[in-house]
């Protein structure tokens, strides 16, 4: 089945796959689907920052748009179902505008509850001039019910005090914790091989990063992959309504899930199949999910300051 292929027939074929990447628009192709079918959406919608995939519009056509869009994606989310926006800022004339915060007051308006406002930081990224580089950026997780799916045991972390116990009461002398380990906070911080915090220490995807590919504001598959394995079961099916090249899907088909993508632009979709072509056949570049984030050490040469650097410096020579 081809992605050029007119929406209508691909939607009757559409649940005999396991993953399928749409080419099409976002709000024509959800329009398409039945209610409650996904337990998860996962995204990161256009910015609204310029890209070559997007045209900047005022904030407030731009945010009109993007809640019939919204309208659509709760519509086809179970009522067990969770959804997790993932976004950043929208910058104008050098003001920003936290496109979190507006997206919020949009989900509560159709009756969606936040579970967590979770921080993704991250190391690398654009230097602004007139203010502070910005690196960092948020996934909003709403249900749309009280009876959501969590698999607290896929993500449970090791007690830092296994061997605790409860010190009084009709407990007192038996062990306090859980043999499976502790409920993370929700601070995570995953550069430990563990959920422990809420600000999550992933690398974007610059240049330097395995997955690379020639989209601009690609997201690393391993941001994907929590959200799924905590609010999904093996063979629910999960939807990305923005796929750019795929990392939604590399990471359901990864976790046994089902996926469904929907892309407007034939060169991404393109990429996103080949990539998961290559996942297949075990000739895919992924950072694994628990690597830590490389340090260089204080001999490093590109660690050291630079010569020119040192005389009438605020920094002294780290040797």
């Amino acid at each position: 089945m081809k992605a050029e292929e007119p929406i209508e027939g691909i939607i009757k074929q559409l649940f005999k796959a396991e993953h399928q990447m749409i080419l099409g628009d976002t709000y024509k192709t959800l329009k398409t689907f039945d209610d409650q079918i996904f337990d998860l959406v996962i995204t990161s919608p256009p910015y609204n920052v310029g890209k070559e995939y997007e045209t900047k519009q005022s904030i407030e056509k731009y945010l009109e748009q993007q809640e019939e869009v919204i309208e659509e994606i709760i519509r086809v989310t179970s009522d067990n179902g969770s959804i997790c926006w993932q976004i950043g800022n929208y910058v104008d004339k050098g003001e920003i505008f936290p496109l979190d915060i507006y997206y919020y007051q949009i989900f509560k308006k159709y009756g969606l509850k936040l579970r967590n406002r979770i921080i993704w930081h991250f190391g690398h990224g654009l230097h602004a001039s007139k203010r502070f580089s910005g690196r960092y950026e948020t996934i909003l997780w709403f249900t749309k019910t009280d009876n959501y799916i969590f698999n607290l045991d896929d993500v449970r972390v090791p007690s830092k005090y296994p061997g605790k116990r409860h010190f009084k009461g009709p407990k007192k002398g038996e062990l306090s914790g859980n043999p499976k380990g502790k409920n993370p906070s929700d601070i995570w911080e995953i550069v430990l091989n563990d959920w422990e915090k809420e600000l999550w220490n992933i690398p974007n995807v610059k240049s330097n990063h395995p997955e690379k590919t020639e989209h601009p504001c690609q997201y690393p598959v391993e941001l994907v992959e929590r959200c799924i394995l905590a609010l999904t079961n093996k063979n629910g099916w999960v939807l990305d309504p923005y796929a750019g090249v795929g990392s939604t899907l590399l990471a359901s088909i990864k976790n046994e899930r089902n996926v469904i993508g929907i892309e407007k632009k034939k060169k991404y979709v393109k990429i996103a199949k080949q990539r998961i072509k290559d996942l297949k056949e075990g000739n895919l570049k992924l950072r694994p999910i628990n690597k830590p984030i490389h340090k260089p050490k204080a001999t490093d040469k590109i660690a050291k300051i630079p010569k020119e650097w040192q005389n009438g410096s605020i920094f002294k020579d780290n040797t």
